[in-house]
């Protein structure tokens, strides 16, 4: 069966993208970036302090690290929590001792539920990204636009109240979104987005309110996808972050520095077992010359300082 002859007819067709969310560039291109230090390396650590509530809707999706079994998954729902009060002690600890600022994605729920892990955060210096109001408050396609506005201004809102920071950065939960996501978050004053999985570094996306940023948080060099989704082991995590870094590092010769992202799971790596191998991986990459670790907004001024710069 032949295709109708308006089939490729449609507005956005030309070179380059075939959409209107952001401009067609490739690496070669792109002016080569500068770190501050000299660093060739922003090394980007960000922690996912998320709250399954026990009867998480099925639909649209569950996100994952959900409910599993009917309810009440005391289970799933008592190690997730284990994670947001002890695990994550362990990985502060761990990037204390190698003076490792990071990131905290945060459902607003938790930090309404253990206000403490707010507190902690401000005292390391750490930065808040709002992570939507919980794990079973999806952000999809069809879901209905005054609700969906109403979901980012209760998130974004309630974490500046409690921490006082900007919170300038946005991670849906489950990384899901509707076509009118990224314009809500810009109304609600968010300048950076780490749903998007489809670059190595920062780029503009555009909205009907304005542009904001798409930053490269890894969806794969995590602990969840390693460990939990991929079954590999924990001397594999380790290997495999050494991987990402050392292409991430010969590719910075020639294009200018390069950022490695890593998410972490607070009852995966927190685990009493798991944790002393997060130990091993950053020390490793602290050993390593020209490395600079930075939280997302750190890394985004500095992305954007070097832009402008002759």
């Amino acid at each position: 069966m032949a295709l109708p002859k308006d089939y490729l007819d449609y507005p956005e067709r030309h070179q380059g993208m075939d959409h209107g969310l952001y401009d067609w560039s490739i690496l070669p291109r792109r002016k080569p970036v500068t770190w501050p230090h000299g660093a060739r390396i922003a090394l980007w650590i960000s922690t996912n302090l998320e709250f399954f509530p026990l009867d998480q809707p099925a639909k649209p999706f569950k996100a994952p690290g959900g409910m599993v079994t009917p309810y009440p998954d005391l289970r799933h729902f008592t190690t997730r929590d284990y994670g947001n009060r002890l695990g994550i002690q362990r990985i502060w600890r761990v990037l204390s001792r190698h003076k490792i600022k990071s990131s905290a994605v945060i459902n607003s729920k938790l930090a309404e539920r253990y206000p403490y892990l707010v507190r902690k955060i401000n005292e390391r210096g750490d930065e808040i990204i709002a992570g939507g109001v919980d794990m079973g408050k999806l952000h999809y396609g069809g879901m209905d636009d005054a609700t969906e506005a109403d979901l980012v201004t209760e998130s974004v809102n309630t974490l500046r109240r409690m921490s006082g920071q900007a919170v300038r950065g946005w991670m849906s939960p489950g990384k899901s979104e509707s076509w009118n996501t990224l314009t809500h978050l810009k109304r609600a004053g968010i300048e950076y987005c780490c749903d998007w999985g489809n670059d190595d570094m920062p780029f503009p996306l555009k909205t009907s309110a304005g542009n904001l940023w798409a930053m490269p948080h890894t969806s794969e060099i995590s602990d969840r996808k390693i460990i939990v989704e991929n079954h590999h082991t924990e001397d594999e995590f380790i290997e495999q972050i050494k991987d990402q870094f050392n292409a991430l590092y010969n590719e910075s010769q020639k294009y200018g520095g390069r950022i490695l992202s890593i998410s972490l799971i607070p009852h995966v790596m927190g685990m009493h077992y798991r944790v002393k191998y997060l130990d091993q991986a950053l020390a490793w990459i602290m050993s390593q010359k020209d490395v600079w670790a930075a939280t997302g907004s750190e890394i985004l001024d500095a992305f954007n300082a070097s832009a402008k710069s002759p």
